[in-house]
């Protein structure tokens, strides 16, 4: 009995409005990487649903760079710190750590020799730090601003230069090493979002809100020119990246466009139009060997191809709030698996090649709380604005005929045969037949907290929060109040029929287990105990003889129907936050996922 990680489908970058997203890359131009939350996320260029992620800041991180050598990768956070971290481990070994500024990092440049790097933020005292990566002692003073720095880099070439851009609107050059400050850049108007050098040293460029672009030289930090007359984009420029010649240069800008210049010429010698929603402001862009990459506010992942700008050769989408619920369904033979977050985003993906993508048309404006599938081929969602929503998986677009206003927030769906839904409320049970409503139990001596329908259609089960499931037949379009009370251990916490209906697993905040058999009255079959913290989600396996619960502890147990003893252990199975939904694409392999955003599957052997 054992398990591997088979697949991770990342997370999409944390994006933030008017606030520019740092793009890392491996020298070698086989990888890029970002952050979301706690985590660093590694994506392979080429096919980017190869994924690793390193999990191990205690504060929100903010930016990830390579080392020239590629061998270490440095990543701060929100608090100041800097971690450096091995890349070539599968376990990301910490070499050092340090604490080089009081406040938010937002951008870490290294010198060539990956032996000094340069740390800007927030702070209190100082803004920036520049030192020695194996000491940490100090190679120079970066001082010159008043607020906040957003950008550094360093020339890869001696003698080295350092370039700063800051939120008091202005740049500042920098000598060394040990680095010292030589004049201050004025040219700008708003801030300064980003300064880059280009590969060959020669120039470097600013770019600021102001939707200008400033060139200098790399040497002695002369202004040359400005790019595109009086300004290079109608709206903020956020992020610049070089061509790896130094001869063309990328600019991502707030007017949801992405330009490619001729450094030169200083003339624009393409334009992606990305759209006209907000979410498709441009706020990062990395030049990767062949590849071009901008990410947009949705944070959506743009390959942008020169010879066609009109769109996207690809868009790499999926989701940046943390997930609440999945569920997984065959369509053409295939399993996809189906994800909703929490702002009301959904998306599907192939679970064999991490392809996917999202509904089309306006969805749900809330968090989506529960999913299944029924038997005509839909999505059936619940979410916090009140609504259940049937989405035919065939057209893959929201349908504004198919949503049904619940009277109270939805916090649980299950369907059954013959077009049955059943939805759990606060403070109301509500059966649906074929999207309408046909029964209210209102007025209940309980608060209900999660239904199930038996895969017969005859039988819904609801299980309360002060303990206990409840049993109602479903004769017509009634249900009908069996009197009969299956006990648990504390209030109820999830649960789910089997497929084959024979038994009903039920979990509960005192972090029992138990399996009740169907047949048998409802007797109870098993109880199981191992969660050290209150278990949240359950899913049974397609053979009906193992089902999986997932709690707060962040441990998965896969367990036996007839042996409680005879169980698999996922522990830490999403490091940081626990698992929030489960499901199964077939009997040995089990999805899970989380608030990290990221969706994970196992490959469970019995």
């Amino acid at each position: 009995m054992s398990h591997e990680l088979k697949h991770v489908f990342a997370s999409l970058p944390q994006m933030e409005r008017g606030v520019a997203k740092v793009i890392g890359g491996d020298p070698k131009g086989n990888t890029f990487l970002y952050t979301n939350g706690k985590c660093v996320i590694i994506r392979n260029i080429e096919n980017p649903s190869i994924a690793d992620i390193y999990t191990e800041h205690a504060h929100t991180a903010t930016v990830a760079k390579y080392a020239p050598s590629g061998y270490y990768i440095a990543s701060g956070d929100a608090s100041g710190k800097i971690r450096i971290w091995d890349t070539t481990q599968k376990e990301h070994i910490l070499k050092y750590e340090y604490t080089p500024i009081s406040g938010k990092v937002k951008d870490i440049a290294w010198t060539e020799d990956s032996k000094r790097m340069a740390v800007v933020g927030e702070g209190r005292e100082k803004f920036g730090s520049v030192f020695l990566w194996d000491t940490g002692a100090s190679v120079g003073d970066l001082h010159g601003h008043c607020k906040a720095i957003n950008s550094v880099d360093i020339k890869q070439s001696r003698p080295y230069r350092l370039a700063l851009g800051s939120d008091d609107t202005c740049g500042s050059f920098f000598k060394g090493p040990p680095f010292k400050f030589e004049f201050t850049l004025r040219d700008h108007n708003q801030f300064v979002n980003c300064v880059r050098f280009s590969p060959d040293g020669k120039f470097f460029v600013t770019a600021g809100a102001d939707g200008q672009i400033f060139l200098y030289e790399g040497s002695d930090g002369k202004l040359v020119s400005s790019l595109g007359g009086e300004k290079a984009h109608n709206g903020g420029v956020y992020a610049v990246s070089w061509s790896p010649d130094s001869s063309q240069l990328m600019s991502a800008s707030g007017d949801k466009t992405v330009k490619l210049w001729d450094v030169g010429a200083g003339t624009a010698v393409t334009t992606f139009n990305l759209g006209a929603d907000v979410s498709d402001q441009q706020l990062g862009c990395l030049w990767q060997n062949d590849h071009l990459l901008s990410i947009s506010l949705s944070g959506y992942i743009n390959y942008l191809d020169k010879n066609s700008p009109d769109r996207p050769i690809r868009t790499i989408k999926g989701h940046s709030k943390s997930i609440q619920c999945l569920t997984v369904h065959r369509k053409d033979g295939r399993p996809h698996i189906y994800s909703g977050s929490h702002d009301g985003h959904i998306n599907y993906w192939d679970a064999e090649t991490g392809e996917n993508d999202c509904f089309s048309g306006k969805g749900h404006t809330n968090q989506v709380s529960k999913m299944t599938t029924d038997d005509a081929n839909q999505l059936v969602t619940c979410s916090m604005d009140d609504t259940l929503r049937y989405t035919n998986l065939d057209k893959t677009e929201y349908s504004s005929s198919h949503v049904v206003k619940m009277d109270f927030q939805p916090k649980s769906v299950s369907t059954a045969p013959g077009g049955l839904s059943l939805v759990v409320c606060i403070g109301q049970v509500v059966l649906l037949k074929d999207k309408k409503k046909v029964f209210t139990l209102d007025g209940l001596d309980y608060e209900p907290e999660v239904g199930a329908l038996h895969p017969g259609g005859a039988v819904a089960a609801v299980g309360g929060a002060e303990g206990g499931v409840r049993l109602y037949s479903i004769q017509g379009n009634t249900l009908k109040v069996e009197g009969q009370t299956l006990p648990t251990a504390g209030a109820v916490t999830g649960m789910a029929y089997s497929d084959d209906g024979a038994y009903l697993a039920v979990i509960d905040d005192r972090k029992v287990t138990m399996a009740f058999t169907v047949a048998d009255d409802y007797s109870l079959k098993n109880e199981y105990h191992g969660h050290h913290a209150k278990p949240v989600t359950l899913a049974w396996s397609p053979d009906n003889q193992h089902f999986a619960t997932g709690g707060m502890d962040m441990i998965v147990f896969i367990w036996n129907i007839d042996d409680s003893d005879r169980r698999i252990k996922l522990p830490d199975a999403h490091r940081l936050h626990h698992v929030s939904g489960l499901a199964w694409v077939d009997e040995h392999t089990l999805v899970t996922t989380s608030h990290d955003a990221c969706i994970k599957q196992w490959t469970i052997r019995y």
